[in-house]
Order: structure tokens, then C-alpha cells, then sequence
């Protein structure tokens, strides 16, 4: 009776085994029996090195648990040790393909998702991937001592049913195109690894895990290397095939920017991403590249633009009205500053979703509308009759003294007048502020606010700079403990459950969520969940321009710039890489899983004797 009842439940919750890749949108570009991925080069050599360094902070390291909220993970150890049951591809922004499970199934309701595991999965201590362990990784994540994040990210899985050895089915409390690749992409570890210990207290047991490489040679909190597992499982899938080809992967971990510069520059690690258009100017330069030993080039891409701003922490009672929000934004000038500091290589963020389809535009269409109506009486009336905000240029008919007289405009509306020398409000407090970065940003970022600094001067407000170290700097991130602070959100071709994470009421309530600017909006939260329950691309564009125009009206940001290419450099001679380039990518993501090494032995430091063609 038991085996006819667990009949049943397939045979009614999942139609016919045999998918091996679900797209979100559109169709599967693969077929079952292809052999490899476009952008990748299958018959690539293995071994030989690469070492490269953080591409974002800088900072040592605390724990090998990439999960947890407290502490700081090693520089790749989420994407080189771990993987999950679908796998992305970098020329297919909503489709996954089979890696841990070897078959996805969406129920007909696409209110489940089941997954048959591959029989050949195994973890790197040679126990197989089974769907206990599954279940295993999605409990810890979502339970206690885990990261609120992924919380947040799964909090539409209802349940997780383990229907047999290798197969599983995620529940979902509503019908969602975006859910299977959010479970699809569930990060598997054993079920042994912090086994009888709370999650937050796995710190230093390093990861069982199935990924392509394992922990090796480190200098605990510091450097460590990534060694390939010989015995790796998926060495012959199609969607590993020509992947992951060095032997070994070394991060380097710098707390200095200039110094990690001229490390580079000396042949200390081989490949670095430049965020800095100064440094790329002006230090990036001089006889090796001349020469073509460094090899300086921006990689185009297809990629969702970067959300760059300065959120401003509405949490704290003087940033709590929006028009002193939006004049603080009004004190930046962004086309000076791009002339005179970025030689002039970047372009304006207006809204949260730059340079993307889901970017909102003048008044709201009728799509917009259809969202936007129901929700009236949570909304202020200029988001009917006004155009969507966009950043105050200095560019003629603008000018900086206009939006300073703006700014301070609004600033008495809200209550907040120049008195004895001051910007203060009723009760006679001065209004000051304080940007909080990272040490090793320190000198750009105060190069870039300096001017700023003095426009709002001009408005009686008195603003500081507090360089922070990067464990300092997550742990105050963390609990919100912040006047104003700088972010760069990786665009995405199809923005979701991390909304949640970003804007949502809960998350502004939540440490160590995303939610930095402390938004808690009905209203926003309404149309977050409208954008997760989208089922057609169309759908989706119109949430999120409903989104991002109501955020917009929020003045929750002080928008910064993005550049369409990424800025990088390594040294050549030393690698080589596919002919064909994908079209969505990460460098590092792609370099590490595509390009190979031209040397036996790492060069790092060494003199090249071959150039990369």
C-alpha cells in the first residue's frame, strides 16, 4: 500500500522524467545529448596555476562556513568547493542545467519542483550525493545560525519531501517560474559536515563537499589555495566538460589597495579586476604593458548593468523623511566629478535596475498602472502624476547652485534651517552625517567625496569620513550601525527572490540582511511579490518598473555611475582561453571555470617565457 500511495504522488505531482535543463523564460538552448557549453574549449589542457586575489574587499578570514551570518568565508570557497543541483550557464541568463540532479520535473501547477539526483554525484570523501543530504544542506540554510539571506531566498519553499534515495521534491506556496532555479541552485553538502553542532557554531571543519576542488594549502585567516580533486565526480558532464581546468587556484589577501596594485604590477598574483577608473588611468600603466607582458583589457558583456549608490539609512530619524533624502542626492555632482575624476568613462545610475528593461521611465504606463492602482492609497500622488526622479545634472540648463537652492528647499520643508552657522532642526541638533567605507577604499573614496563634502557644507551639514577595516565594516553593515555607506549590486537578467533581501519590510527588521537603506514599505513589499510570482517575462518588466519607480520616489539612494565593460588585467603568457567569449559572466567566474594554463607550474612571479595568442 505504501509503495502504491508513494505511486500516486508521482505519477499525479510529476509529469515524465527526461528534463534535463528548465528555463525560466524562453527556450533551452541545449538539447539532452549536447556535449559541451559554446564558451568553453573541451578538449582544454589540465594543471598549472593561477593565483589572483579577492575582487571585491579586501579582508582576512575567519571561518571556512560560507553560510553564517558572523565571520568572514575565504575568497572562492562558495563557488569551487560547493555545488547544486542545476547548474547556470554564461550564455543563458534564466536556464539551468542538470549537475547534482540529472532530471528537473515542475509539477503541473508549477507549485512543485522534483529532482532526480545523478547515481554518479558524489562528495569529496567518496560518500554519494543522496537526497537526505539535500534536504540536510536546505534545513541548515534556512534554520538557525544560517545567514538570514537564505532565509529570505527560500521563504516560498512550503516544504521538502524526500520521495526516495536520490529523489526529492521542493513544495512551493504559489505558482512561480523563478522558484525552480532558486532550489535548483540550493548549495549540497553532506549531511555529516557540523553534524550535531548549531550551524553558527561549523566555523573551522572544512566542507564536505562535491565541488571540482577542495580546500589545500592555507595560512589560516589569511592566503589559501584551491586544490582539483582528481577523483572529481563530474570530470565527463557536458556542463563540466572543458571546465575548471588548473590544478591549483591561490588567492592572495591584500589589506592595502595600493600596495595589492603593486603586487600585481610585480608579478605576485596573475589577475586582478580594476573597479577604480583613477588606478586604471594612471596606474595601470608603464613599460610592462607597453611591452605586452600585462596584457590591459575591457571585456565586453551583455550583462544586467551594476546598481551603484550611497544608501542612506532611513532607520535613523533624520534620514527618515524622503526630502531630506532626496536633497542629500542633490549634492552630488556627477558630471564634474566624471570629467575631472573619471575621465569621463562612466554613466549615470538613475534607478535600481540601470540600463535594463526593468528600469522605470517618465509616467507609468498602463502595465505599470494595472500594479500601481490597487495600491493608491499606500502611495503618494506624484507617483500618478509626476515622471519617475532622475538624478539632478549640473549639465546646462542645470546647474550645481540650482540644486543646491533645491536641496536646501527641501531641507526647510522638512524642517531643518541654517541657525547660528548650522543646519539644525526645531530642537536646535545639528544635522551631521558620517560615510562609512573600507580602509582599503579609503583613498579613492575620499578623493570621490571630498567635493561632495563641500556642497554640503554649503547646506550647514557637517560630514565625515570613517575608513573602516573590512571585518569592522560587514559587522556594522550588519546591524545597520551606519549614517551612509556605498554598495555595488551585481545586475541580474532577471531580478527575484533576492528582492526580498534588498527591499522588503521583513529585511529592513532582519541583521545582517541587504536591506541597507532600511526600506519598509507595504507597498514595496506588494509589488516585490508581484515580481516573484511573474510567469512571463512581460510580467516581470512591469513589476519591476512598478518597483523601481516606487523606490525611486523613496529618494532611498544617493545614485553613482556604472561602466558596461569590465576593467581587467593579467599578465600574459601565462593562460590561454576559449575562442569564443560567453555573453553574461563575472570575470573571475568565467576565467576560473574556462581558461587554462599555458606552464606546467604556476608563474606567479616568475618571468613569462610564452605569450597567450
Amino acid at each position: 500500500m505504501r509503495q502504491f500511495v508513494l505511486l500516486l504522488m508521482l505519477l499525479l505531482q510529476t509529469p515524465a522524467w527526461g528534463a534535463h535543463a528548465y528555463a525560466q523564460f524562453g527556450d533551452i538552448k541545449h538539447p539532452a545529448d549536447f556535449k559541451h557549453f559554446d564558451w568553453v574549449n573541451p578538449t582544454a589542457p589540465r594543471g598549472g596555476e593561477i593565483t589572483l586575489v579577492a575582487p571585491t574587499t579586501a579582508s582576512q578570514y575567519d571561518k571556512y562556513n560560507p553560510f553564517t551570518l558572523k565571520g568572514t568565508a575565504p575568497p572562492g570557497l562558495g563557488e569551487l568547493v560547493f555545488e547544486s543541483l542545476l547548474t547556470g550557464t554564461l550564455d543563458e541568463p534564466t536556464t539551468a542545467y542538470g549537475l547534482l540532479a540529472e532530471d528537473v520535473s515542475i509539477g503541473p501547477d508549477k507549485r512543485s519542483a522534483t529532482f532526480r539526483l545523478n547515481p554518479k554525484a558524489r562528495f569529496q570523501d567518496g560518500s554519494p550525493v543522496l537526497a537526505q543530504d539535500v534536504k540536510y544542506s536546505f534545513d541548515r540554510l534556512t534554520g538557525k545560525g544560517a545567514h538570514p539571506a537564505y532565509a529570505n531566498l527560500f521563504a516560498d519553499v512550503r516544504g521538502v519531501v524526500v520521495l526516495g534515495e536520490r529523489l526529492i521534491r521542493f513544495d512551493f506556496g504559489q505558482a512561480s517560474a523563478e522558484l525552480p532555479l532558486i532550489v535548483g541552485g540550493l548549495p549540497v553538502f553532506s549531511h555529516k559536515w557540523g553534524a550535531g553542532k548549531s550551524f553558527d557554531e561549523v566555523i573551522t571543519e572544512k566542507p564536505i563537499a562535491s565541488g571540482p576542488y577542495r580546500i589545500g594549502k592555507e595560512v589560516f585567516s589569511r592566503d589559501i589555495s584551491y586544490d582539483r580533486d582528481s577523483a572529481y565526480w563530474a570530470e565527463g558532464l557536458p556542463v563540466r566538460r572543458g571546465q575548471y581546468n588548473f590544478a591549483r587556484i591561490n588567492y592572495r589577501i591584500y589589506s592595502d589597495e595600493v600596495v595589492q596594485t603593486e603586487a600585481f604590477k610585480a608579478g605576485e598574483f596573475d589577475y586582478i579586476q580594476v573597479f577604480s577608473s583613477r588606478q586604471w588611468a594612471r596606474t595601470y600603466v608603464g613599460s610592462k604593458f607597453d611591452a605586452g607582458a600585462i596584457s590591459k583589457q575591457l571585456l565586453p558583456n551583455r550583462n544586467a548593468s551594476d546598481f551603484q549608490g550611497m544608501l542612506i539609512n532611513s532607520r535613523r530619524d533624520k534620514f527618515k523623511d524622503p526630502r531630506v533624502r532626496e536633497a542629500l542626492a542633490a549634492t552630488m555632482d556627477f558630471e564634474w566629478m566624471n570629467r575631472q575624476l573619471f575621465y569621463g568613462s562612466y554613466t549615470r545610475v538613475s534607478g535600481y535596475f540601470p540600463g535594463s528593461d526593468f528600469e522605470a521611465r517618465g509616467l507609468p504606463g498602463e502595465d505599470e498602472l494595472a500594479l500601481l492602482t490597487p495600491l493608491r492609497n499606500k502611495l503618494s500622488p506624484q507617483i500618478f502624476s509626476d515622471p519617475v526622479p532622475v538624478p539632478p545634472s549640473t549639465d546646462p540648463p542645470g546647474s550645481l547652485r540650482d540644486n543646491l537652492r533645491r536641496a536646501r528647499d527641501l531641507l526647510a520643508a522638512a524642517g531643518w534651517t541654517v541657525r547660528d552657522g548650522a543646519l539644525r532642526n526645531a530642537a536646535g541638533q545639528r544635522f551631521t552625517l558620517e560615510f562609512l567605507v573600507g580602509q582599503a577604499q579609503a583613498p579613492s573614496s575620499m578623493r570621490i567625496l571630498a567635493p561632495m563634502i563641500k556642497n554640503l557644507e554649503k547646506l550647514g551639514i557637517q560630514a565625515s569620513i570613517r575608513p573602516t577595516d573590512a571585518a569592522l565594516l560587514q559587522k556594522r553593515m550588519d546591524v545597520f550601525d551606519y549614517d551612509i555607506t556605498t554598495v555595488r549590486v551585481p545586475g541580474r537578467e532577471a531580478p527575484g527572490s533576492e528582492l526580498r533581501d534588498r527591499f522588503s519590510s521583513a529585511a529592513a527588521r532582519t541583521e545582517g540582511s541587504n536591506n541597507l537603506p532600511g526600506v519598509a514599505d507595504p507597498a514595496v513589499d506588494a509589488l516585490i511579490e508581484k515580481a516573484l510570482s511573474a510567469t512571463t517575462r512581460p510580467q516581470l518588466v512591469a513589476a519591476l518598473r512598478a518597483l523601481d519607480r516606487v523606490l525611486r520616489f523613496g529618494h532611498y539612494a544617493i545614485p553613482e555611475w556604472y561602466q558596461s565593460s569590465f576593467r581587467t588585467a593579467w599578465h600574459a603568457g601565462r593562460f590561454g582561453q576559449p575562442e569564443t567569449r560567453p555573453l553574461y559572466y563575472q570575470p573571475e567566474n568565467w576565467i576560473l571555470s574556462a581558461w587554462w594554463a599555458l606552464t606546467p607550474v604556476s608563474t606567479a612571479g616568475a618571468a613569462s617565457t610564452t605569450r597567450a595568442p
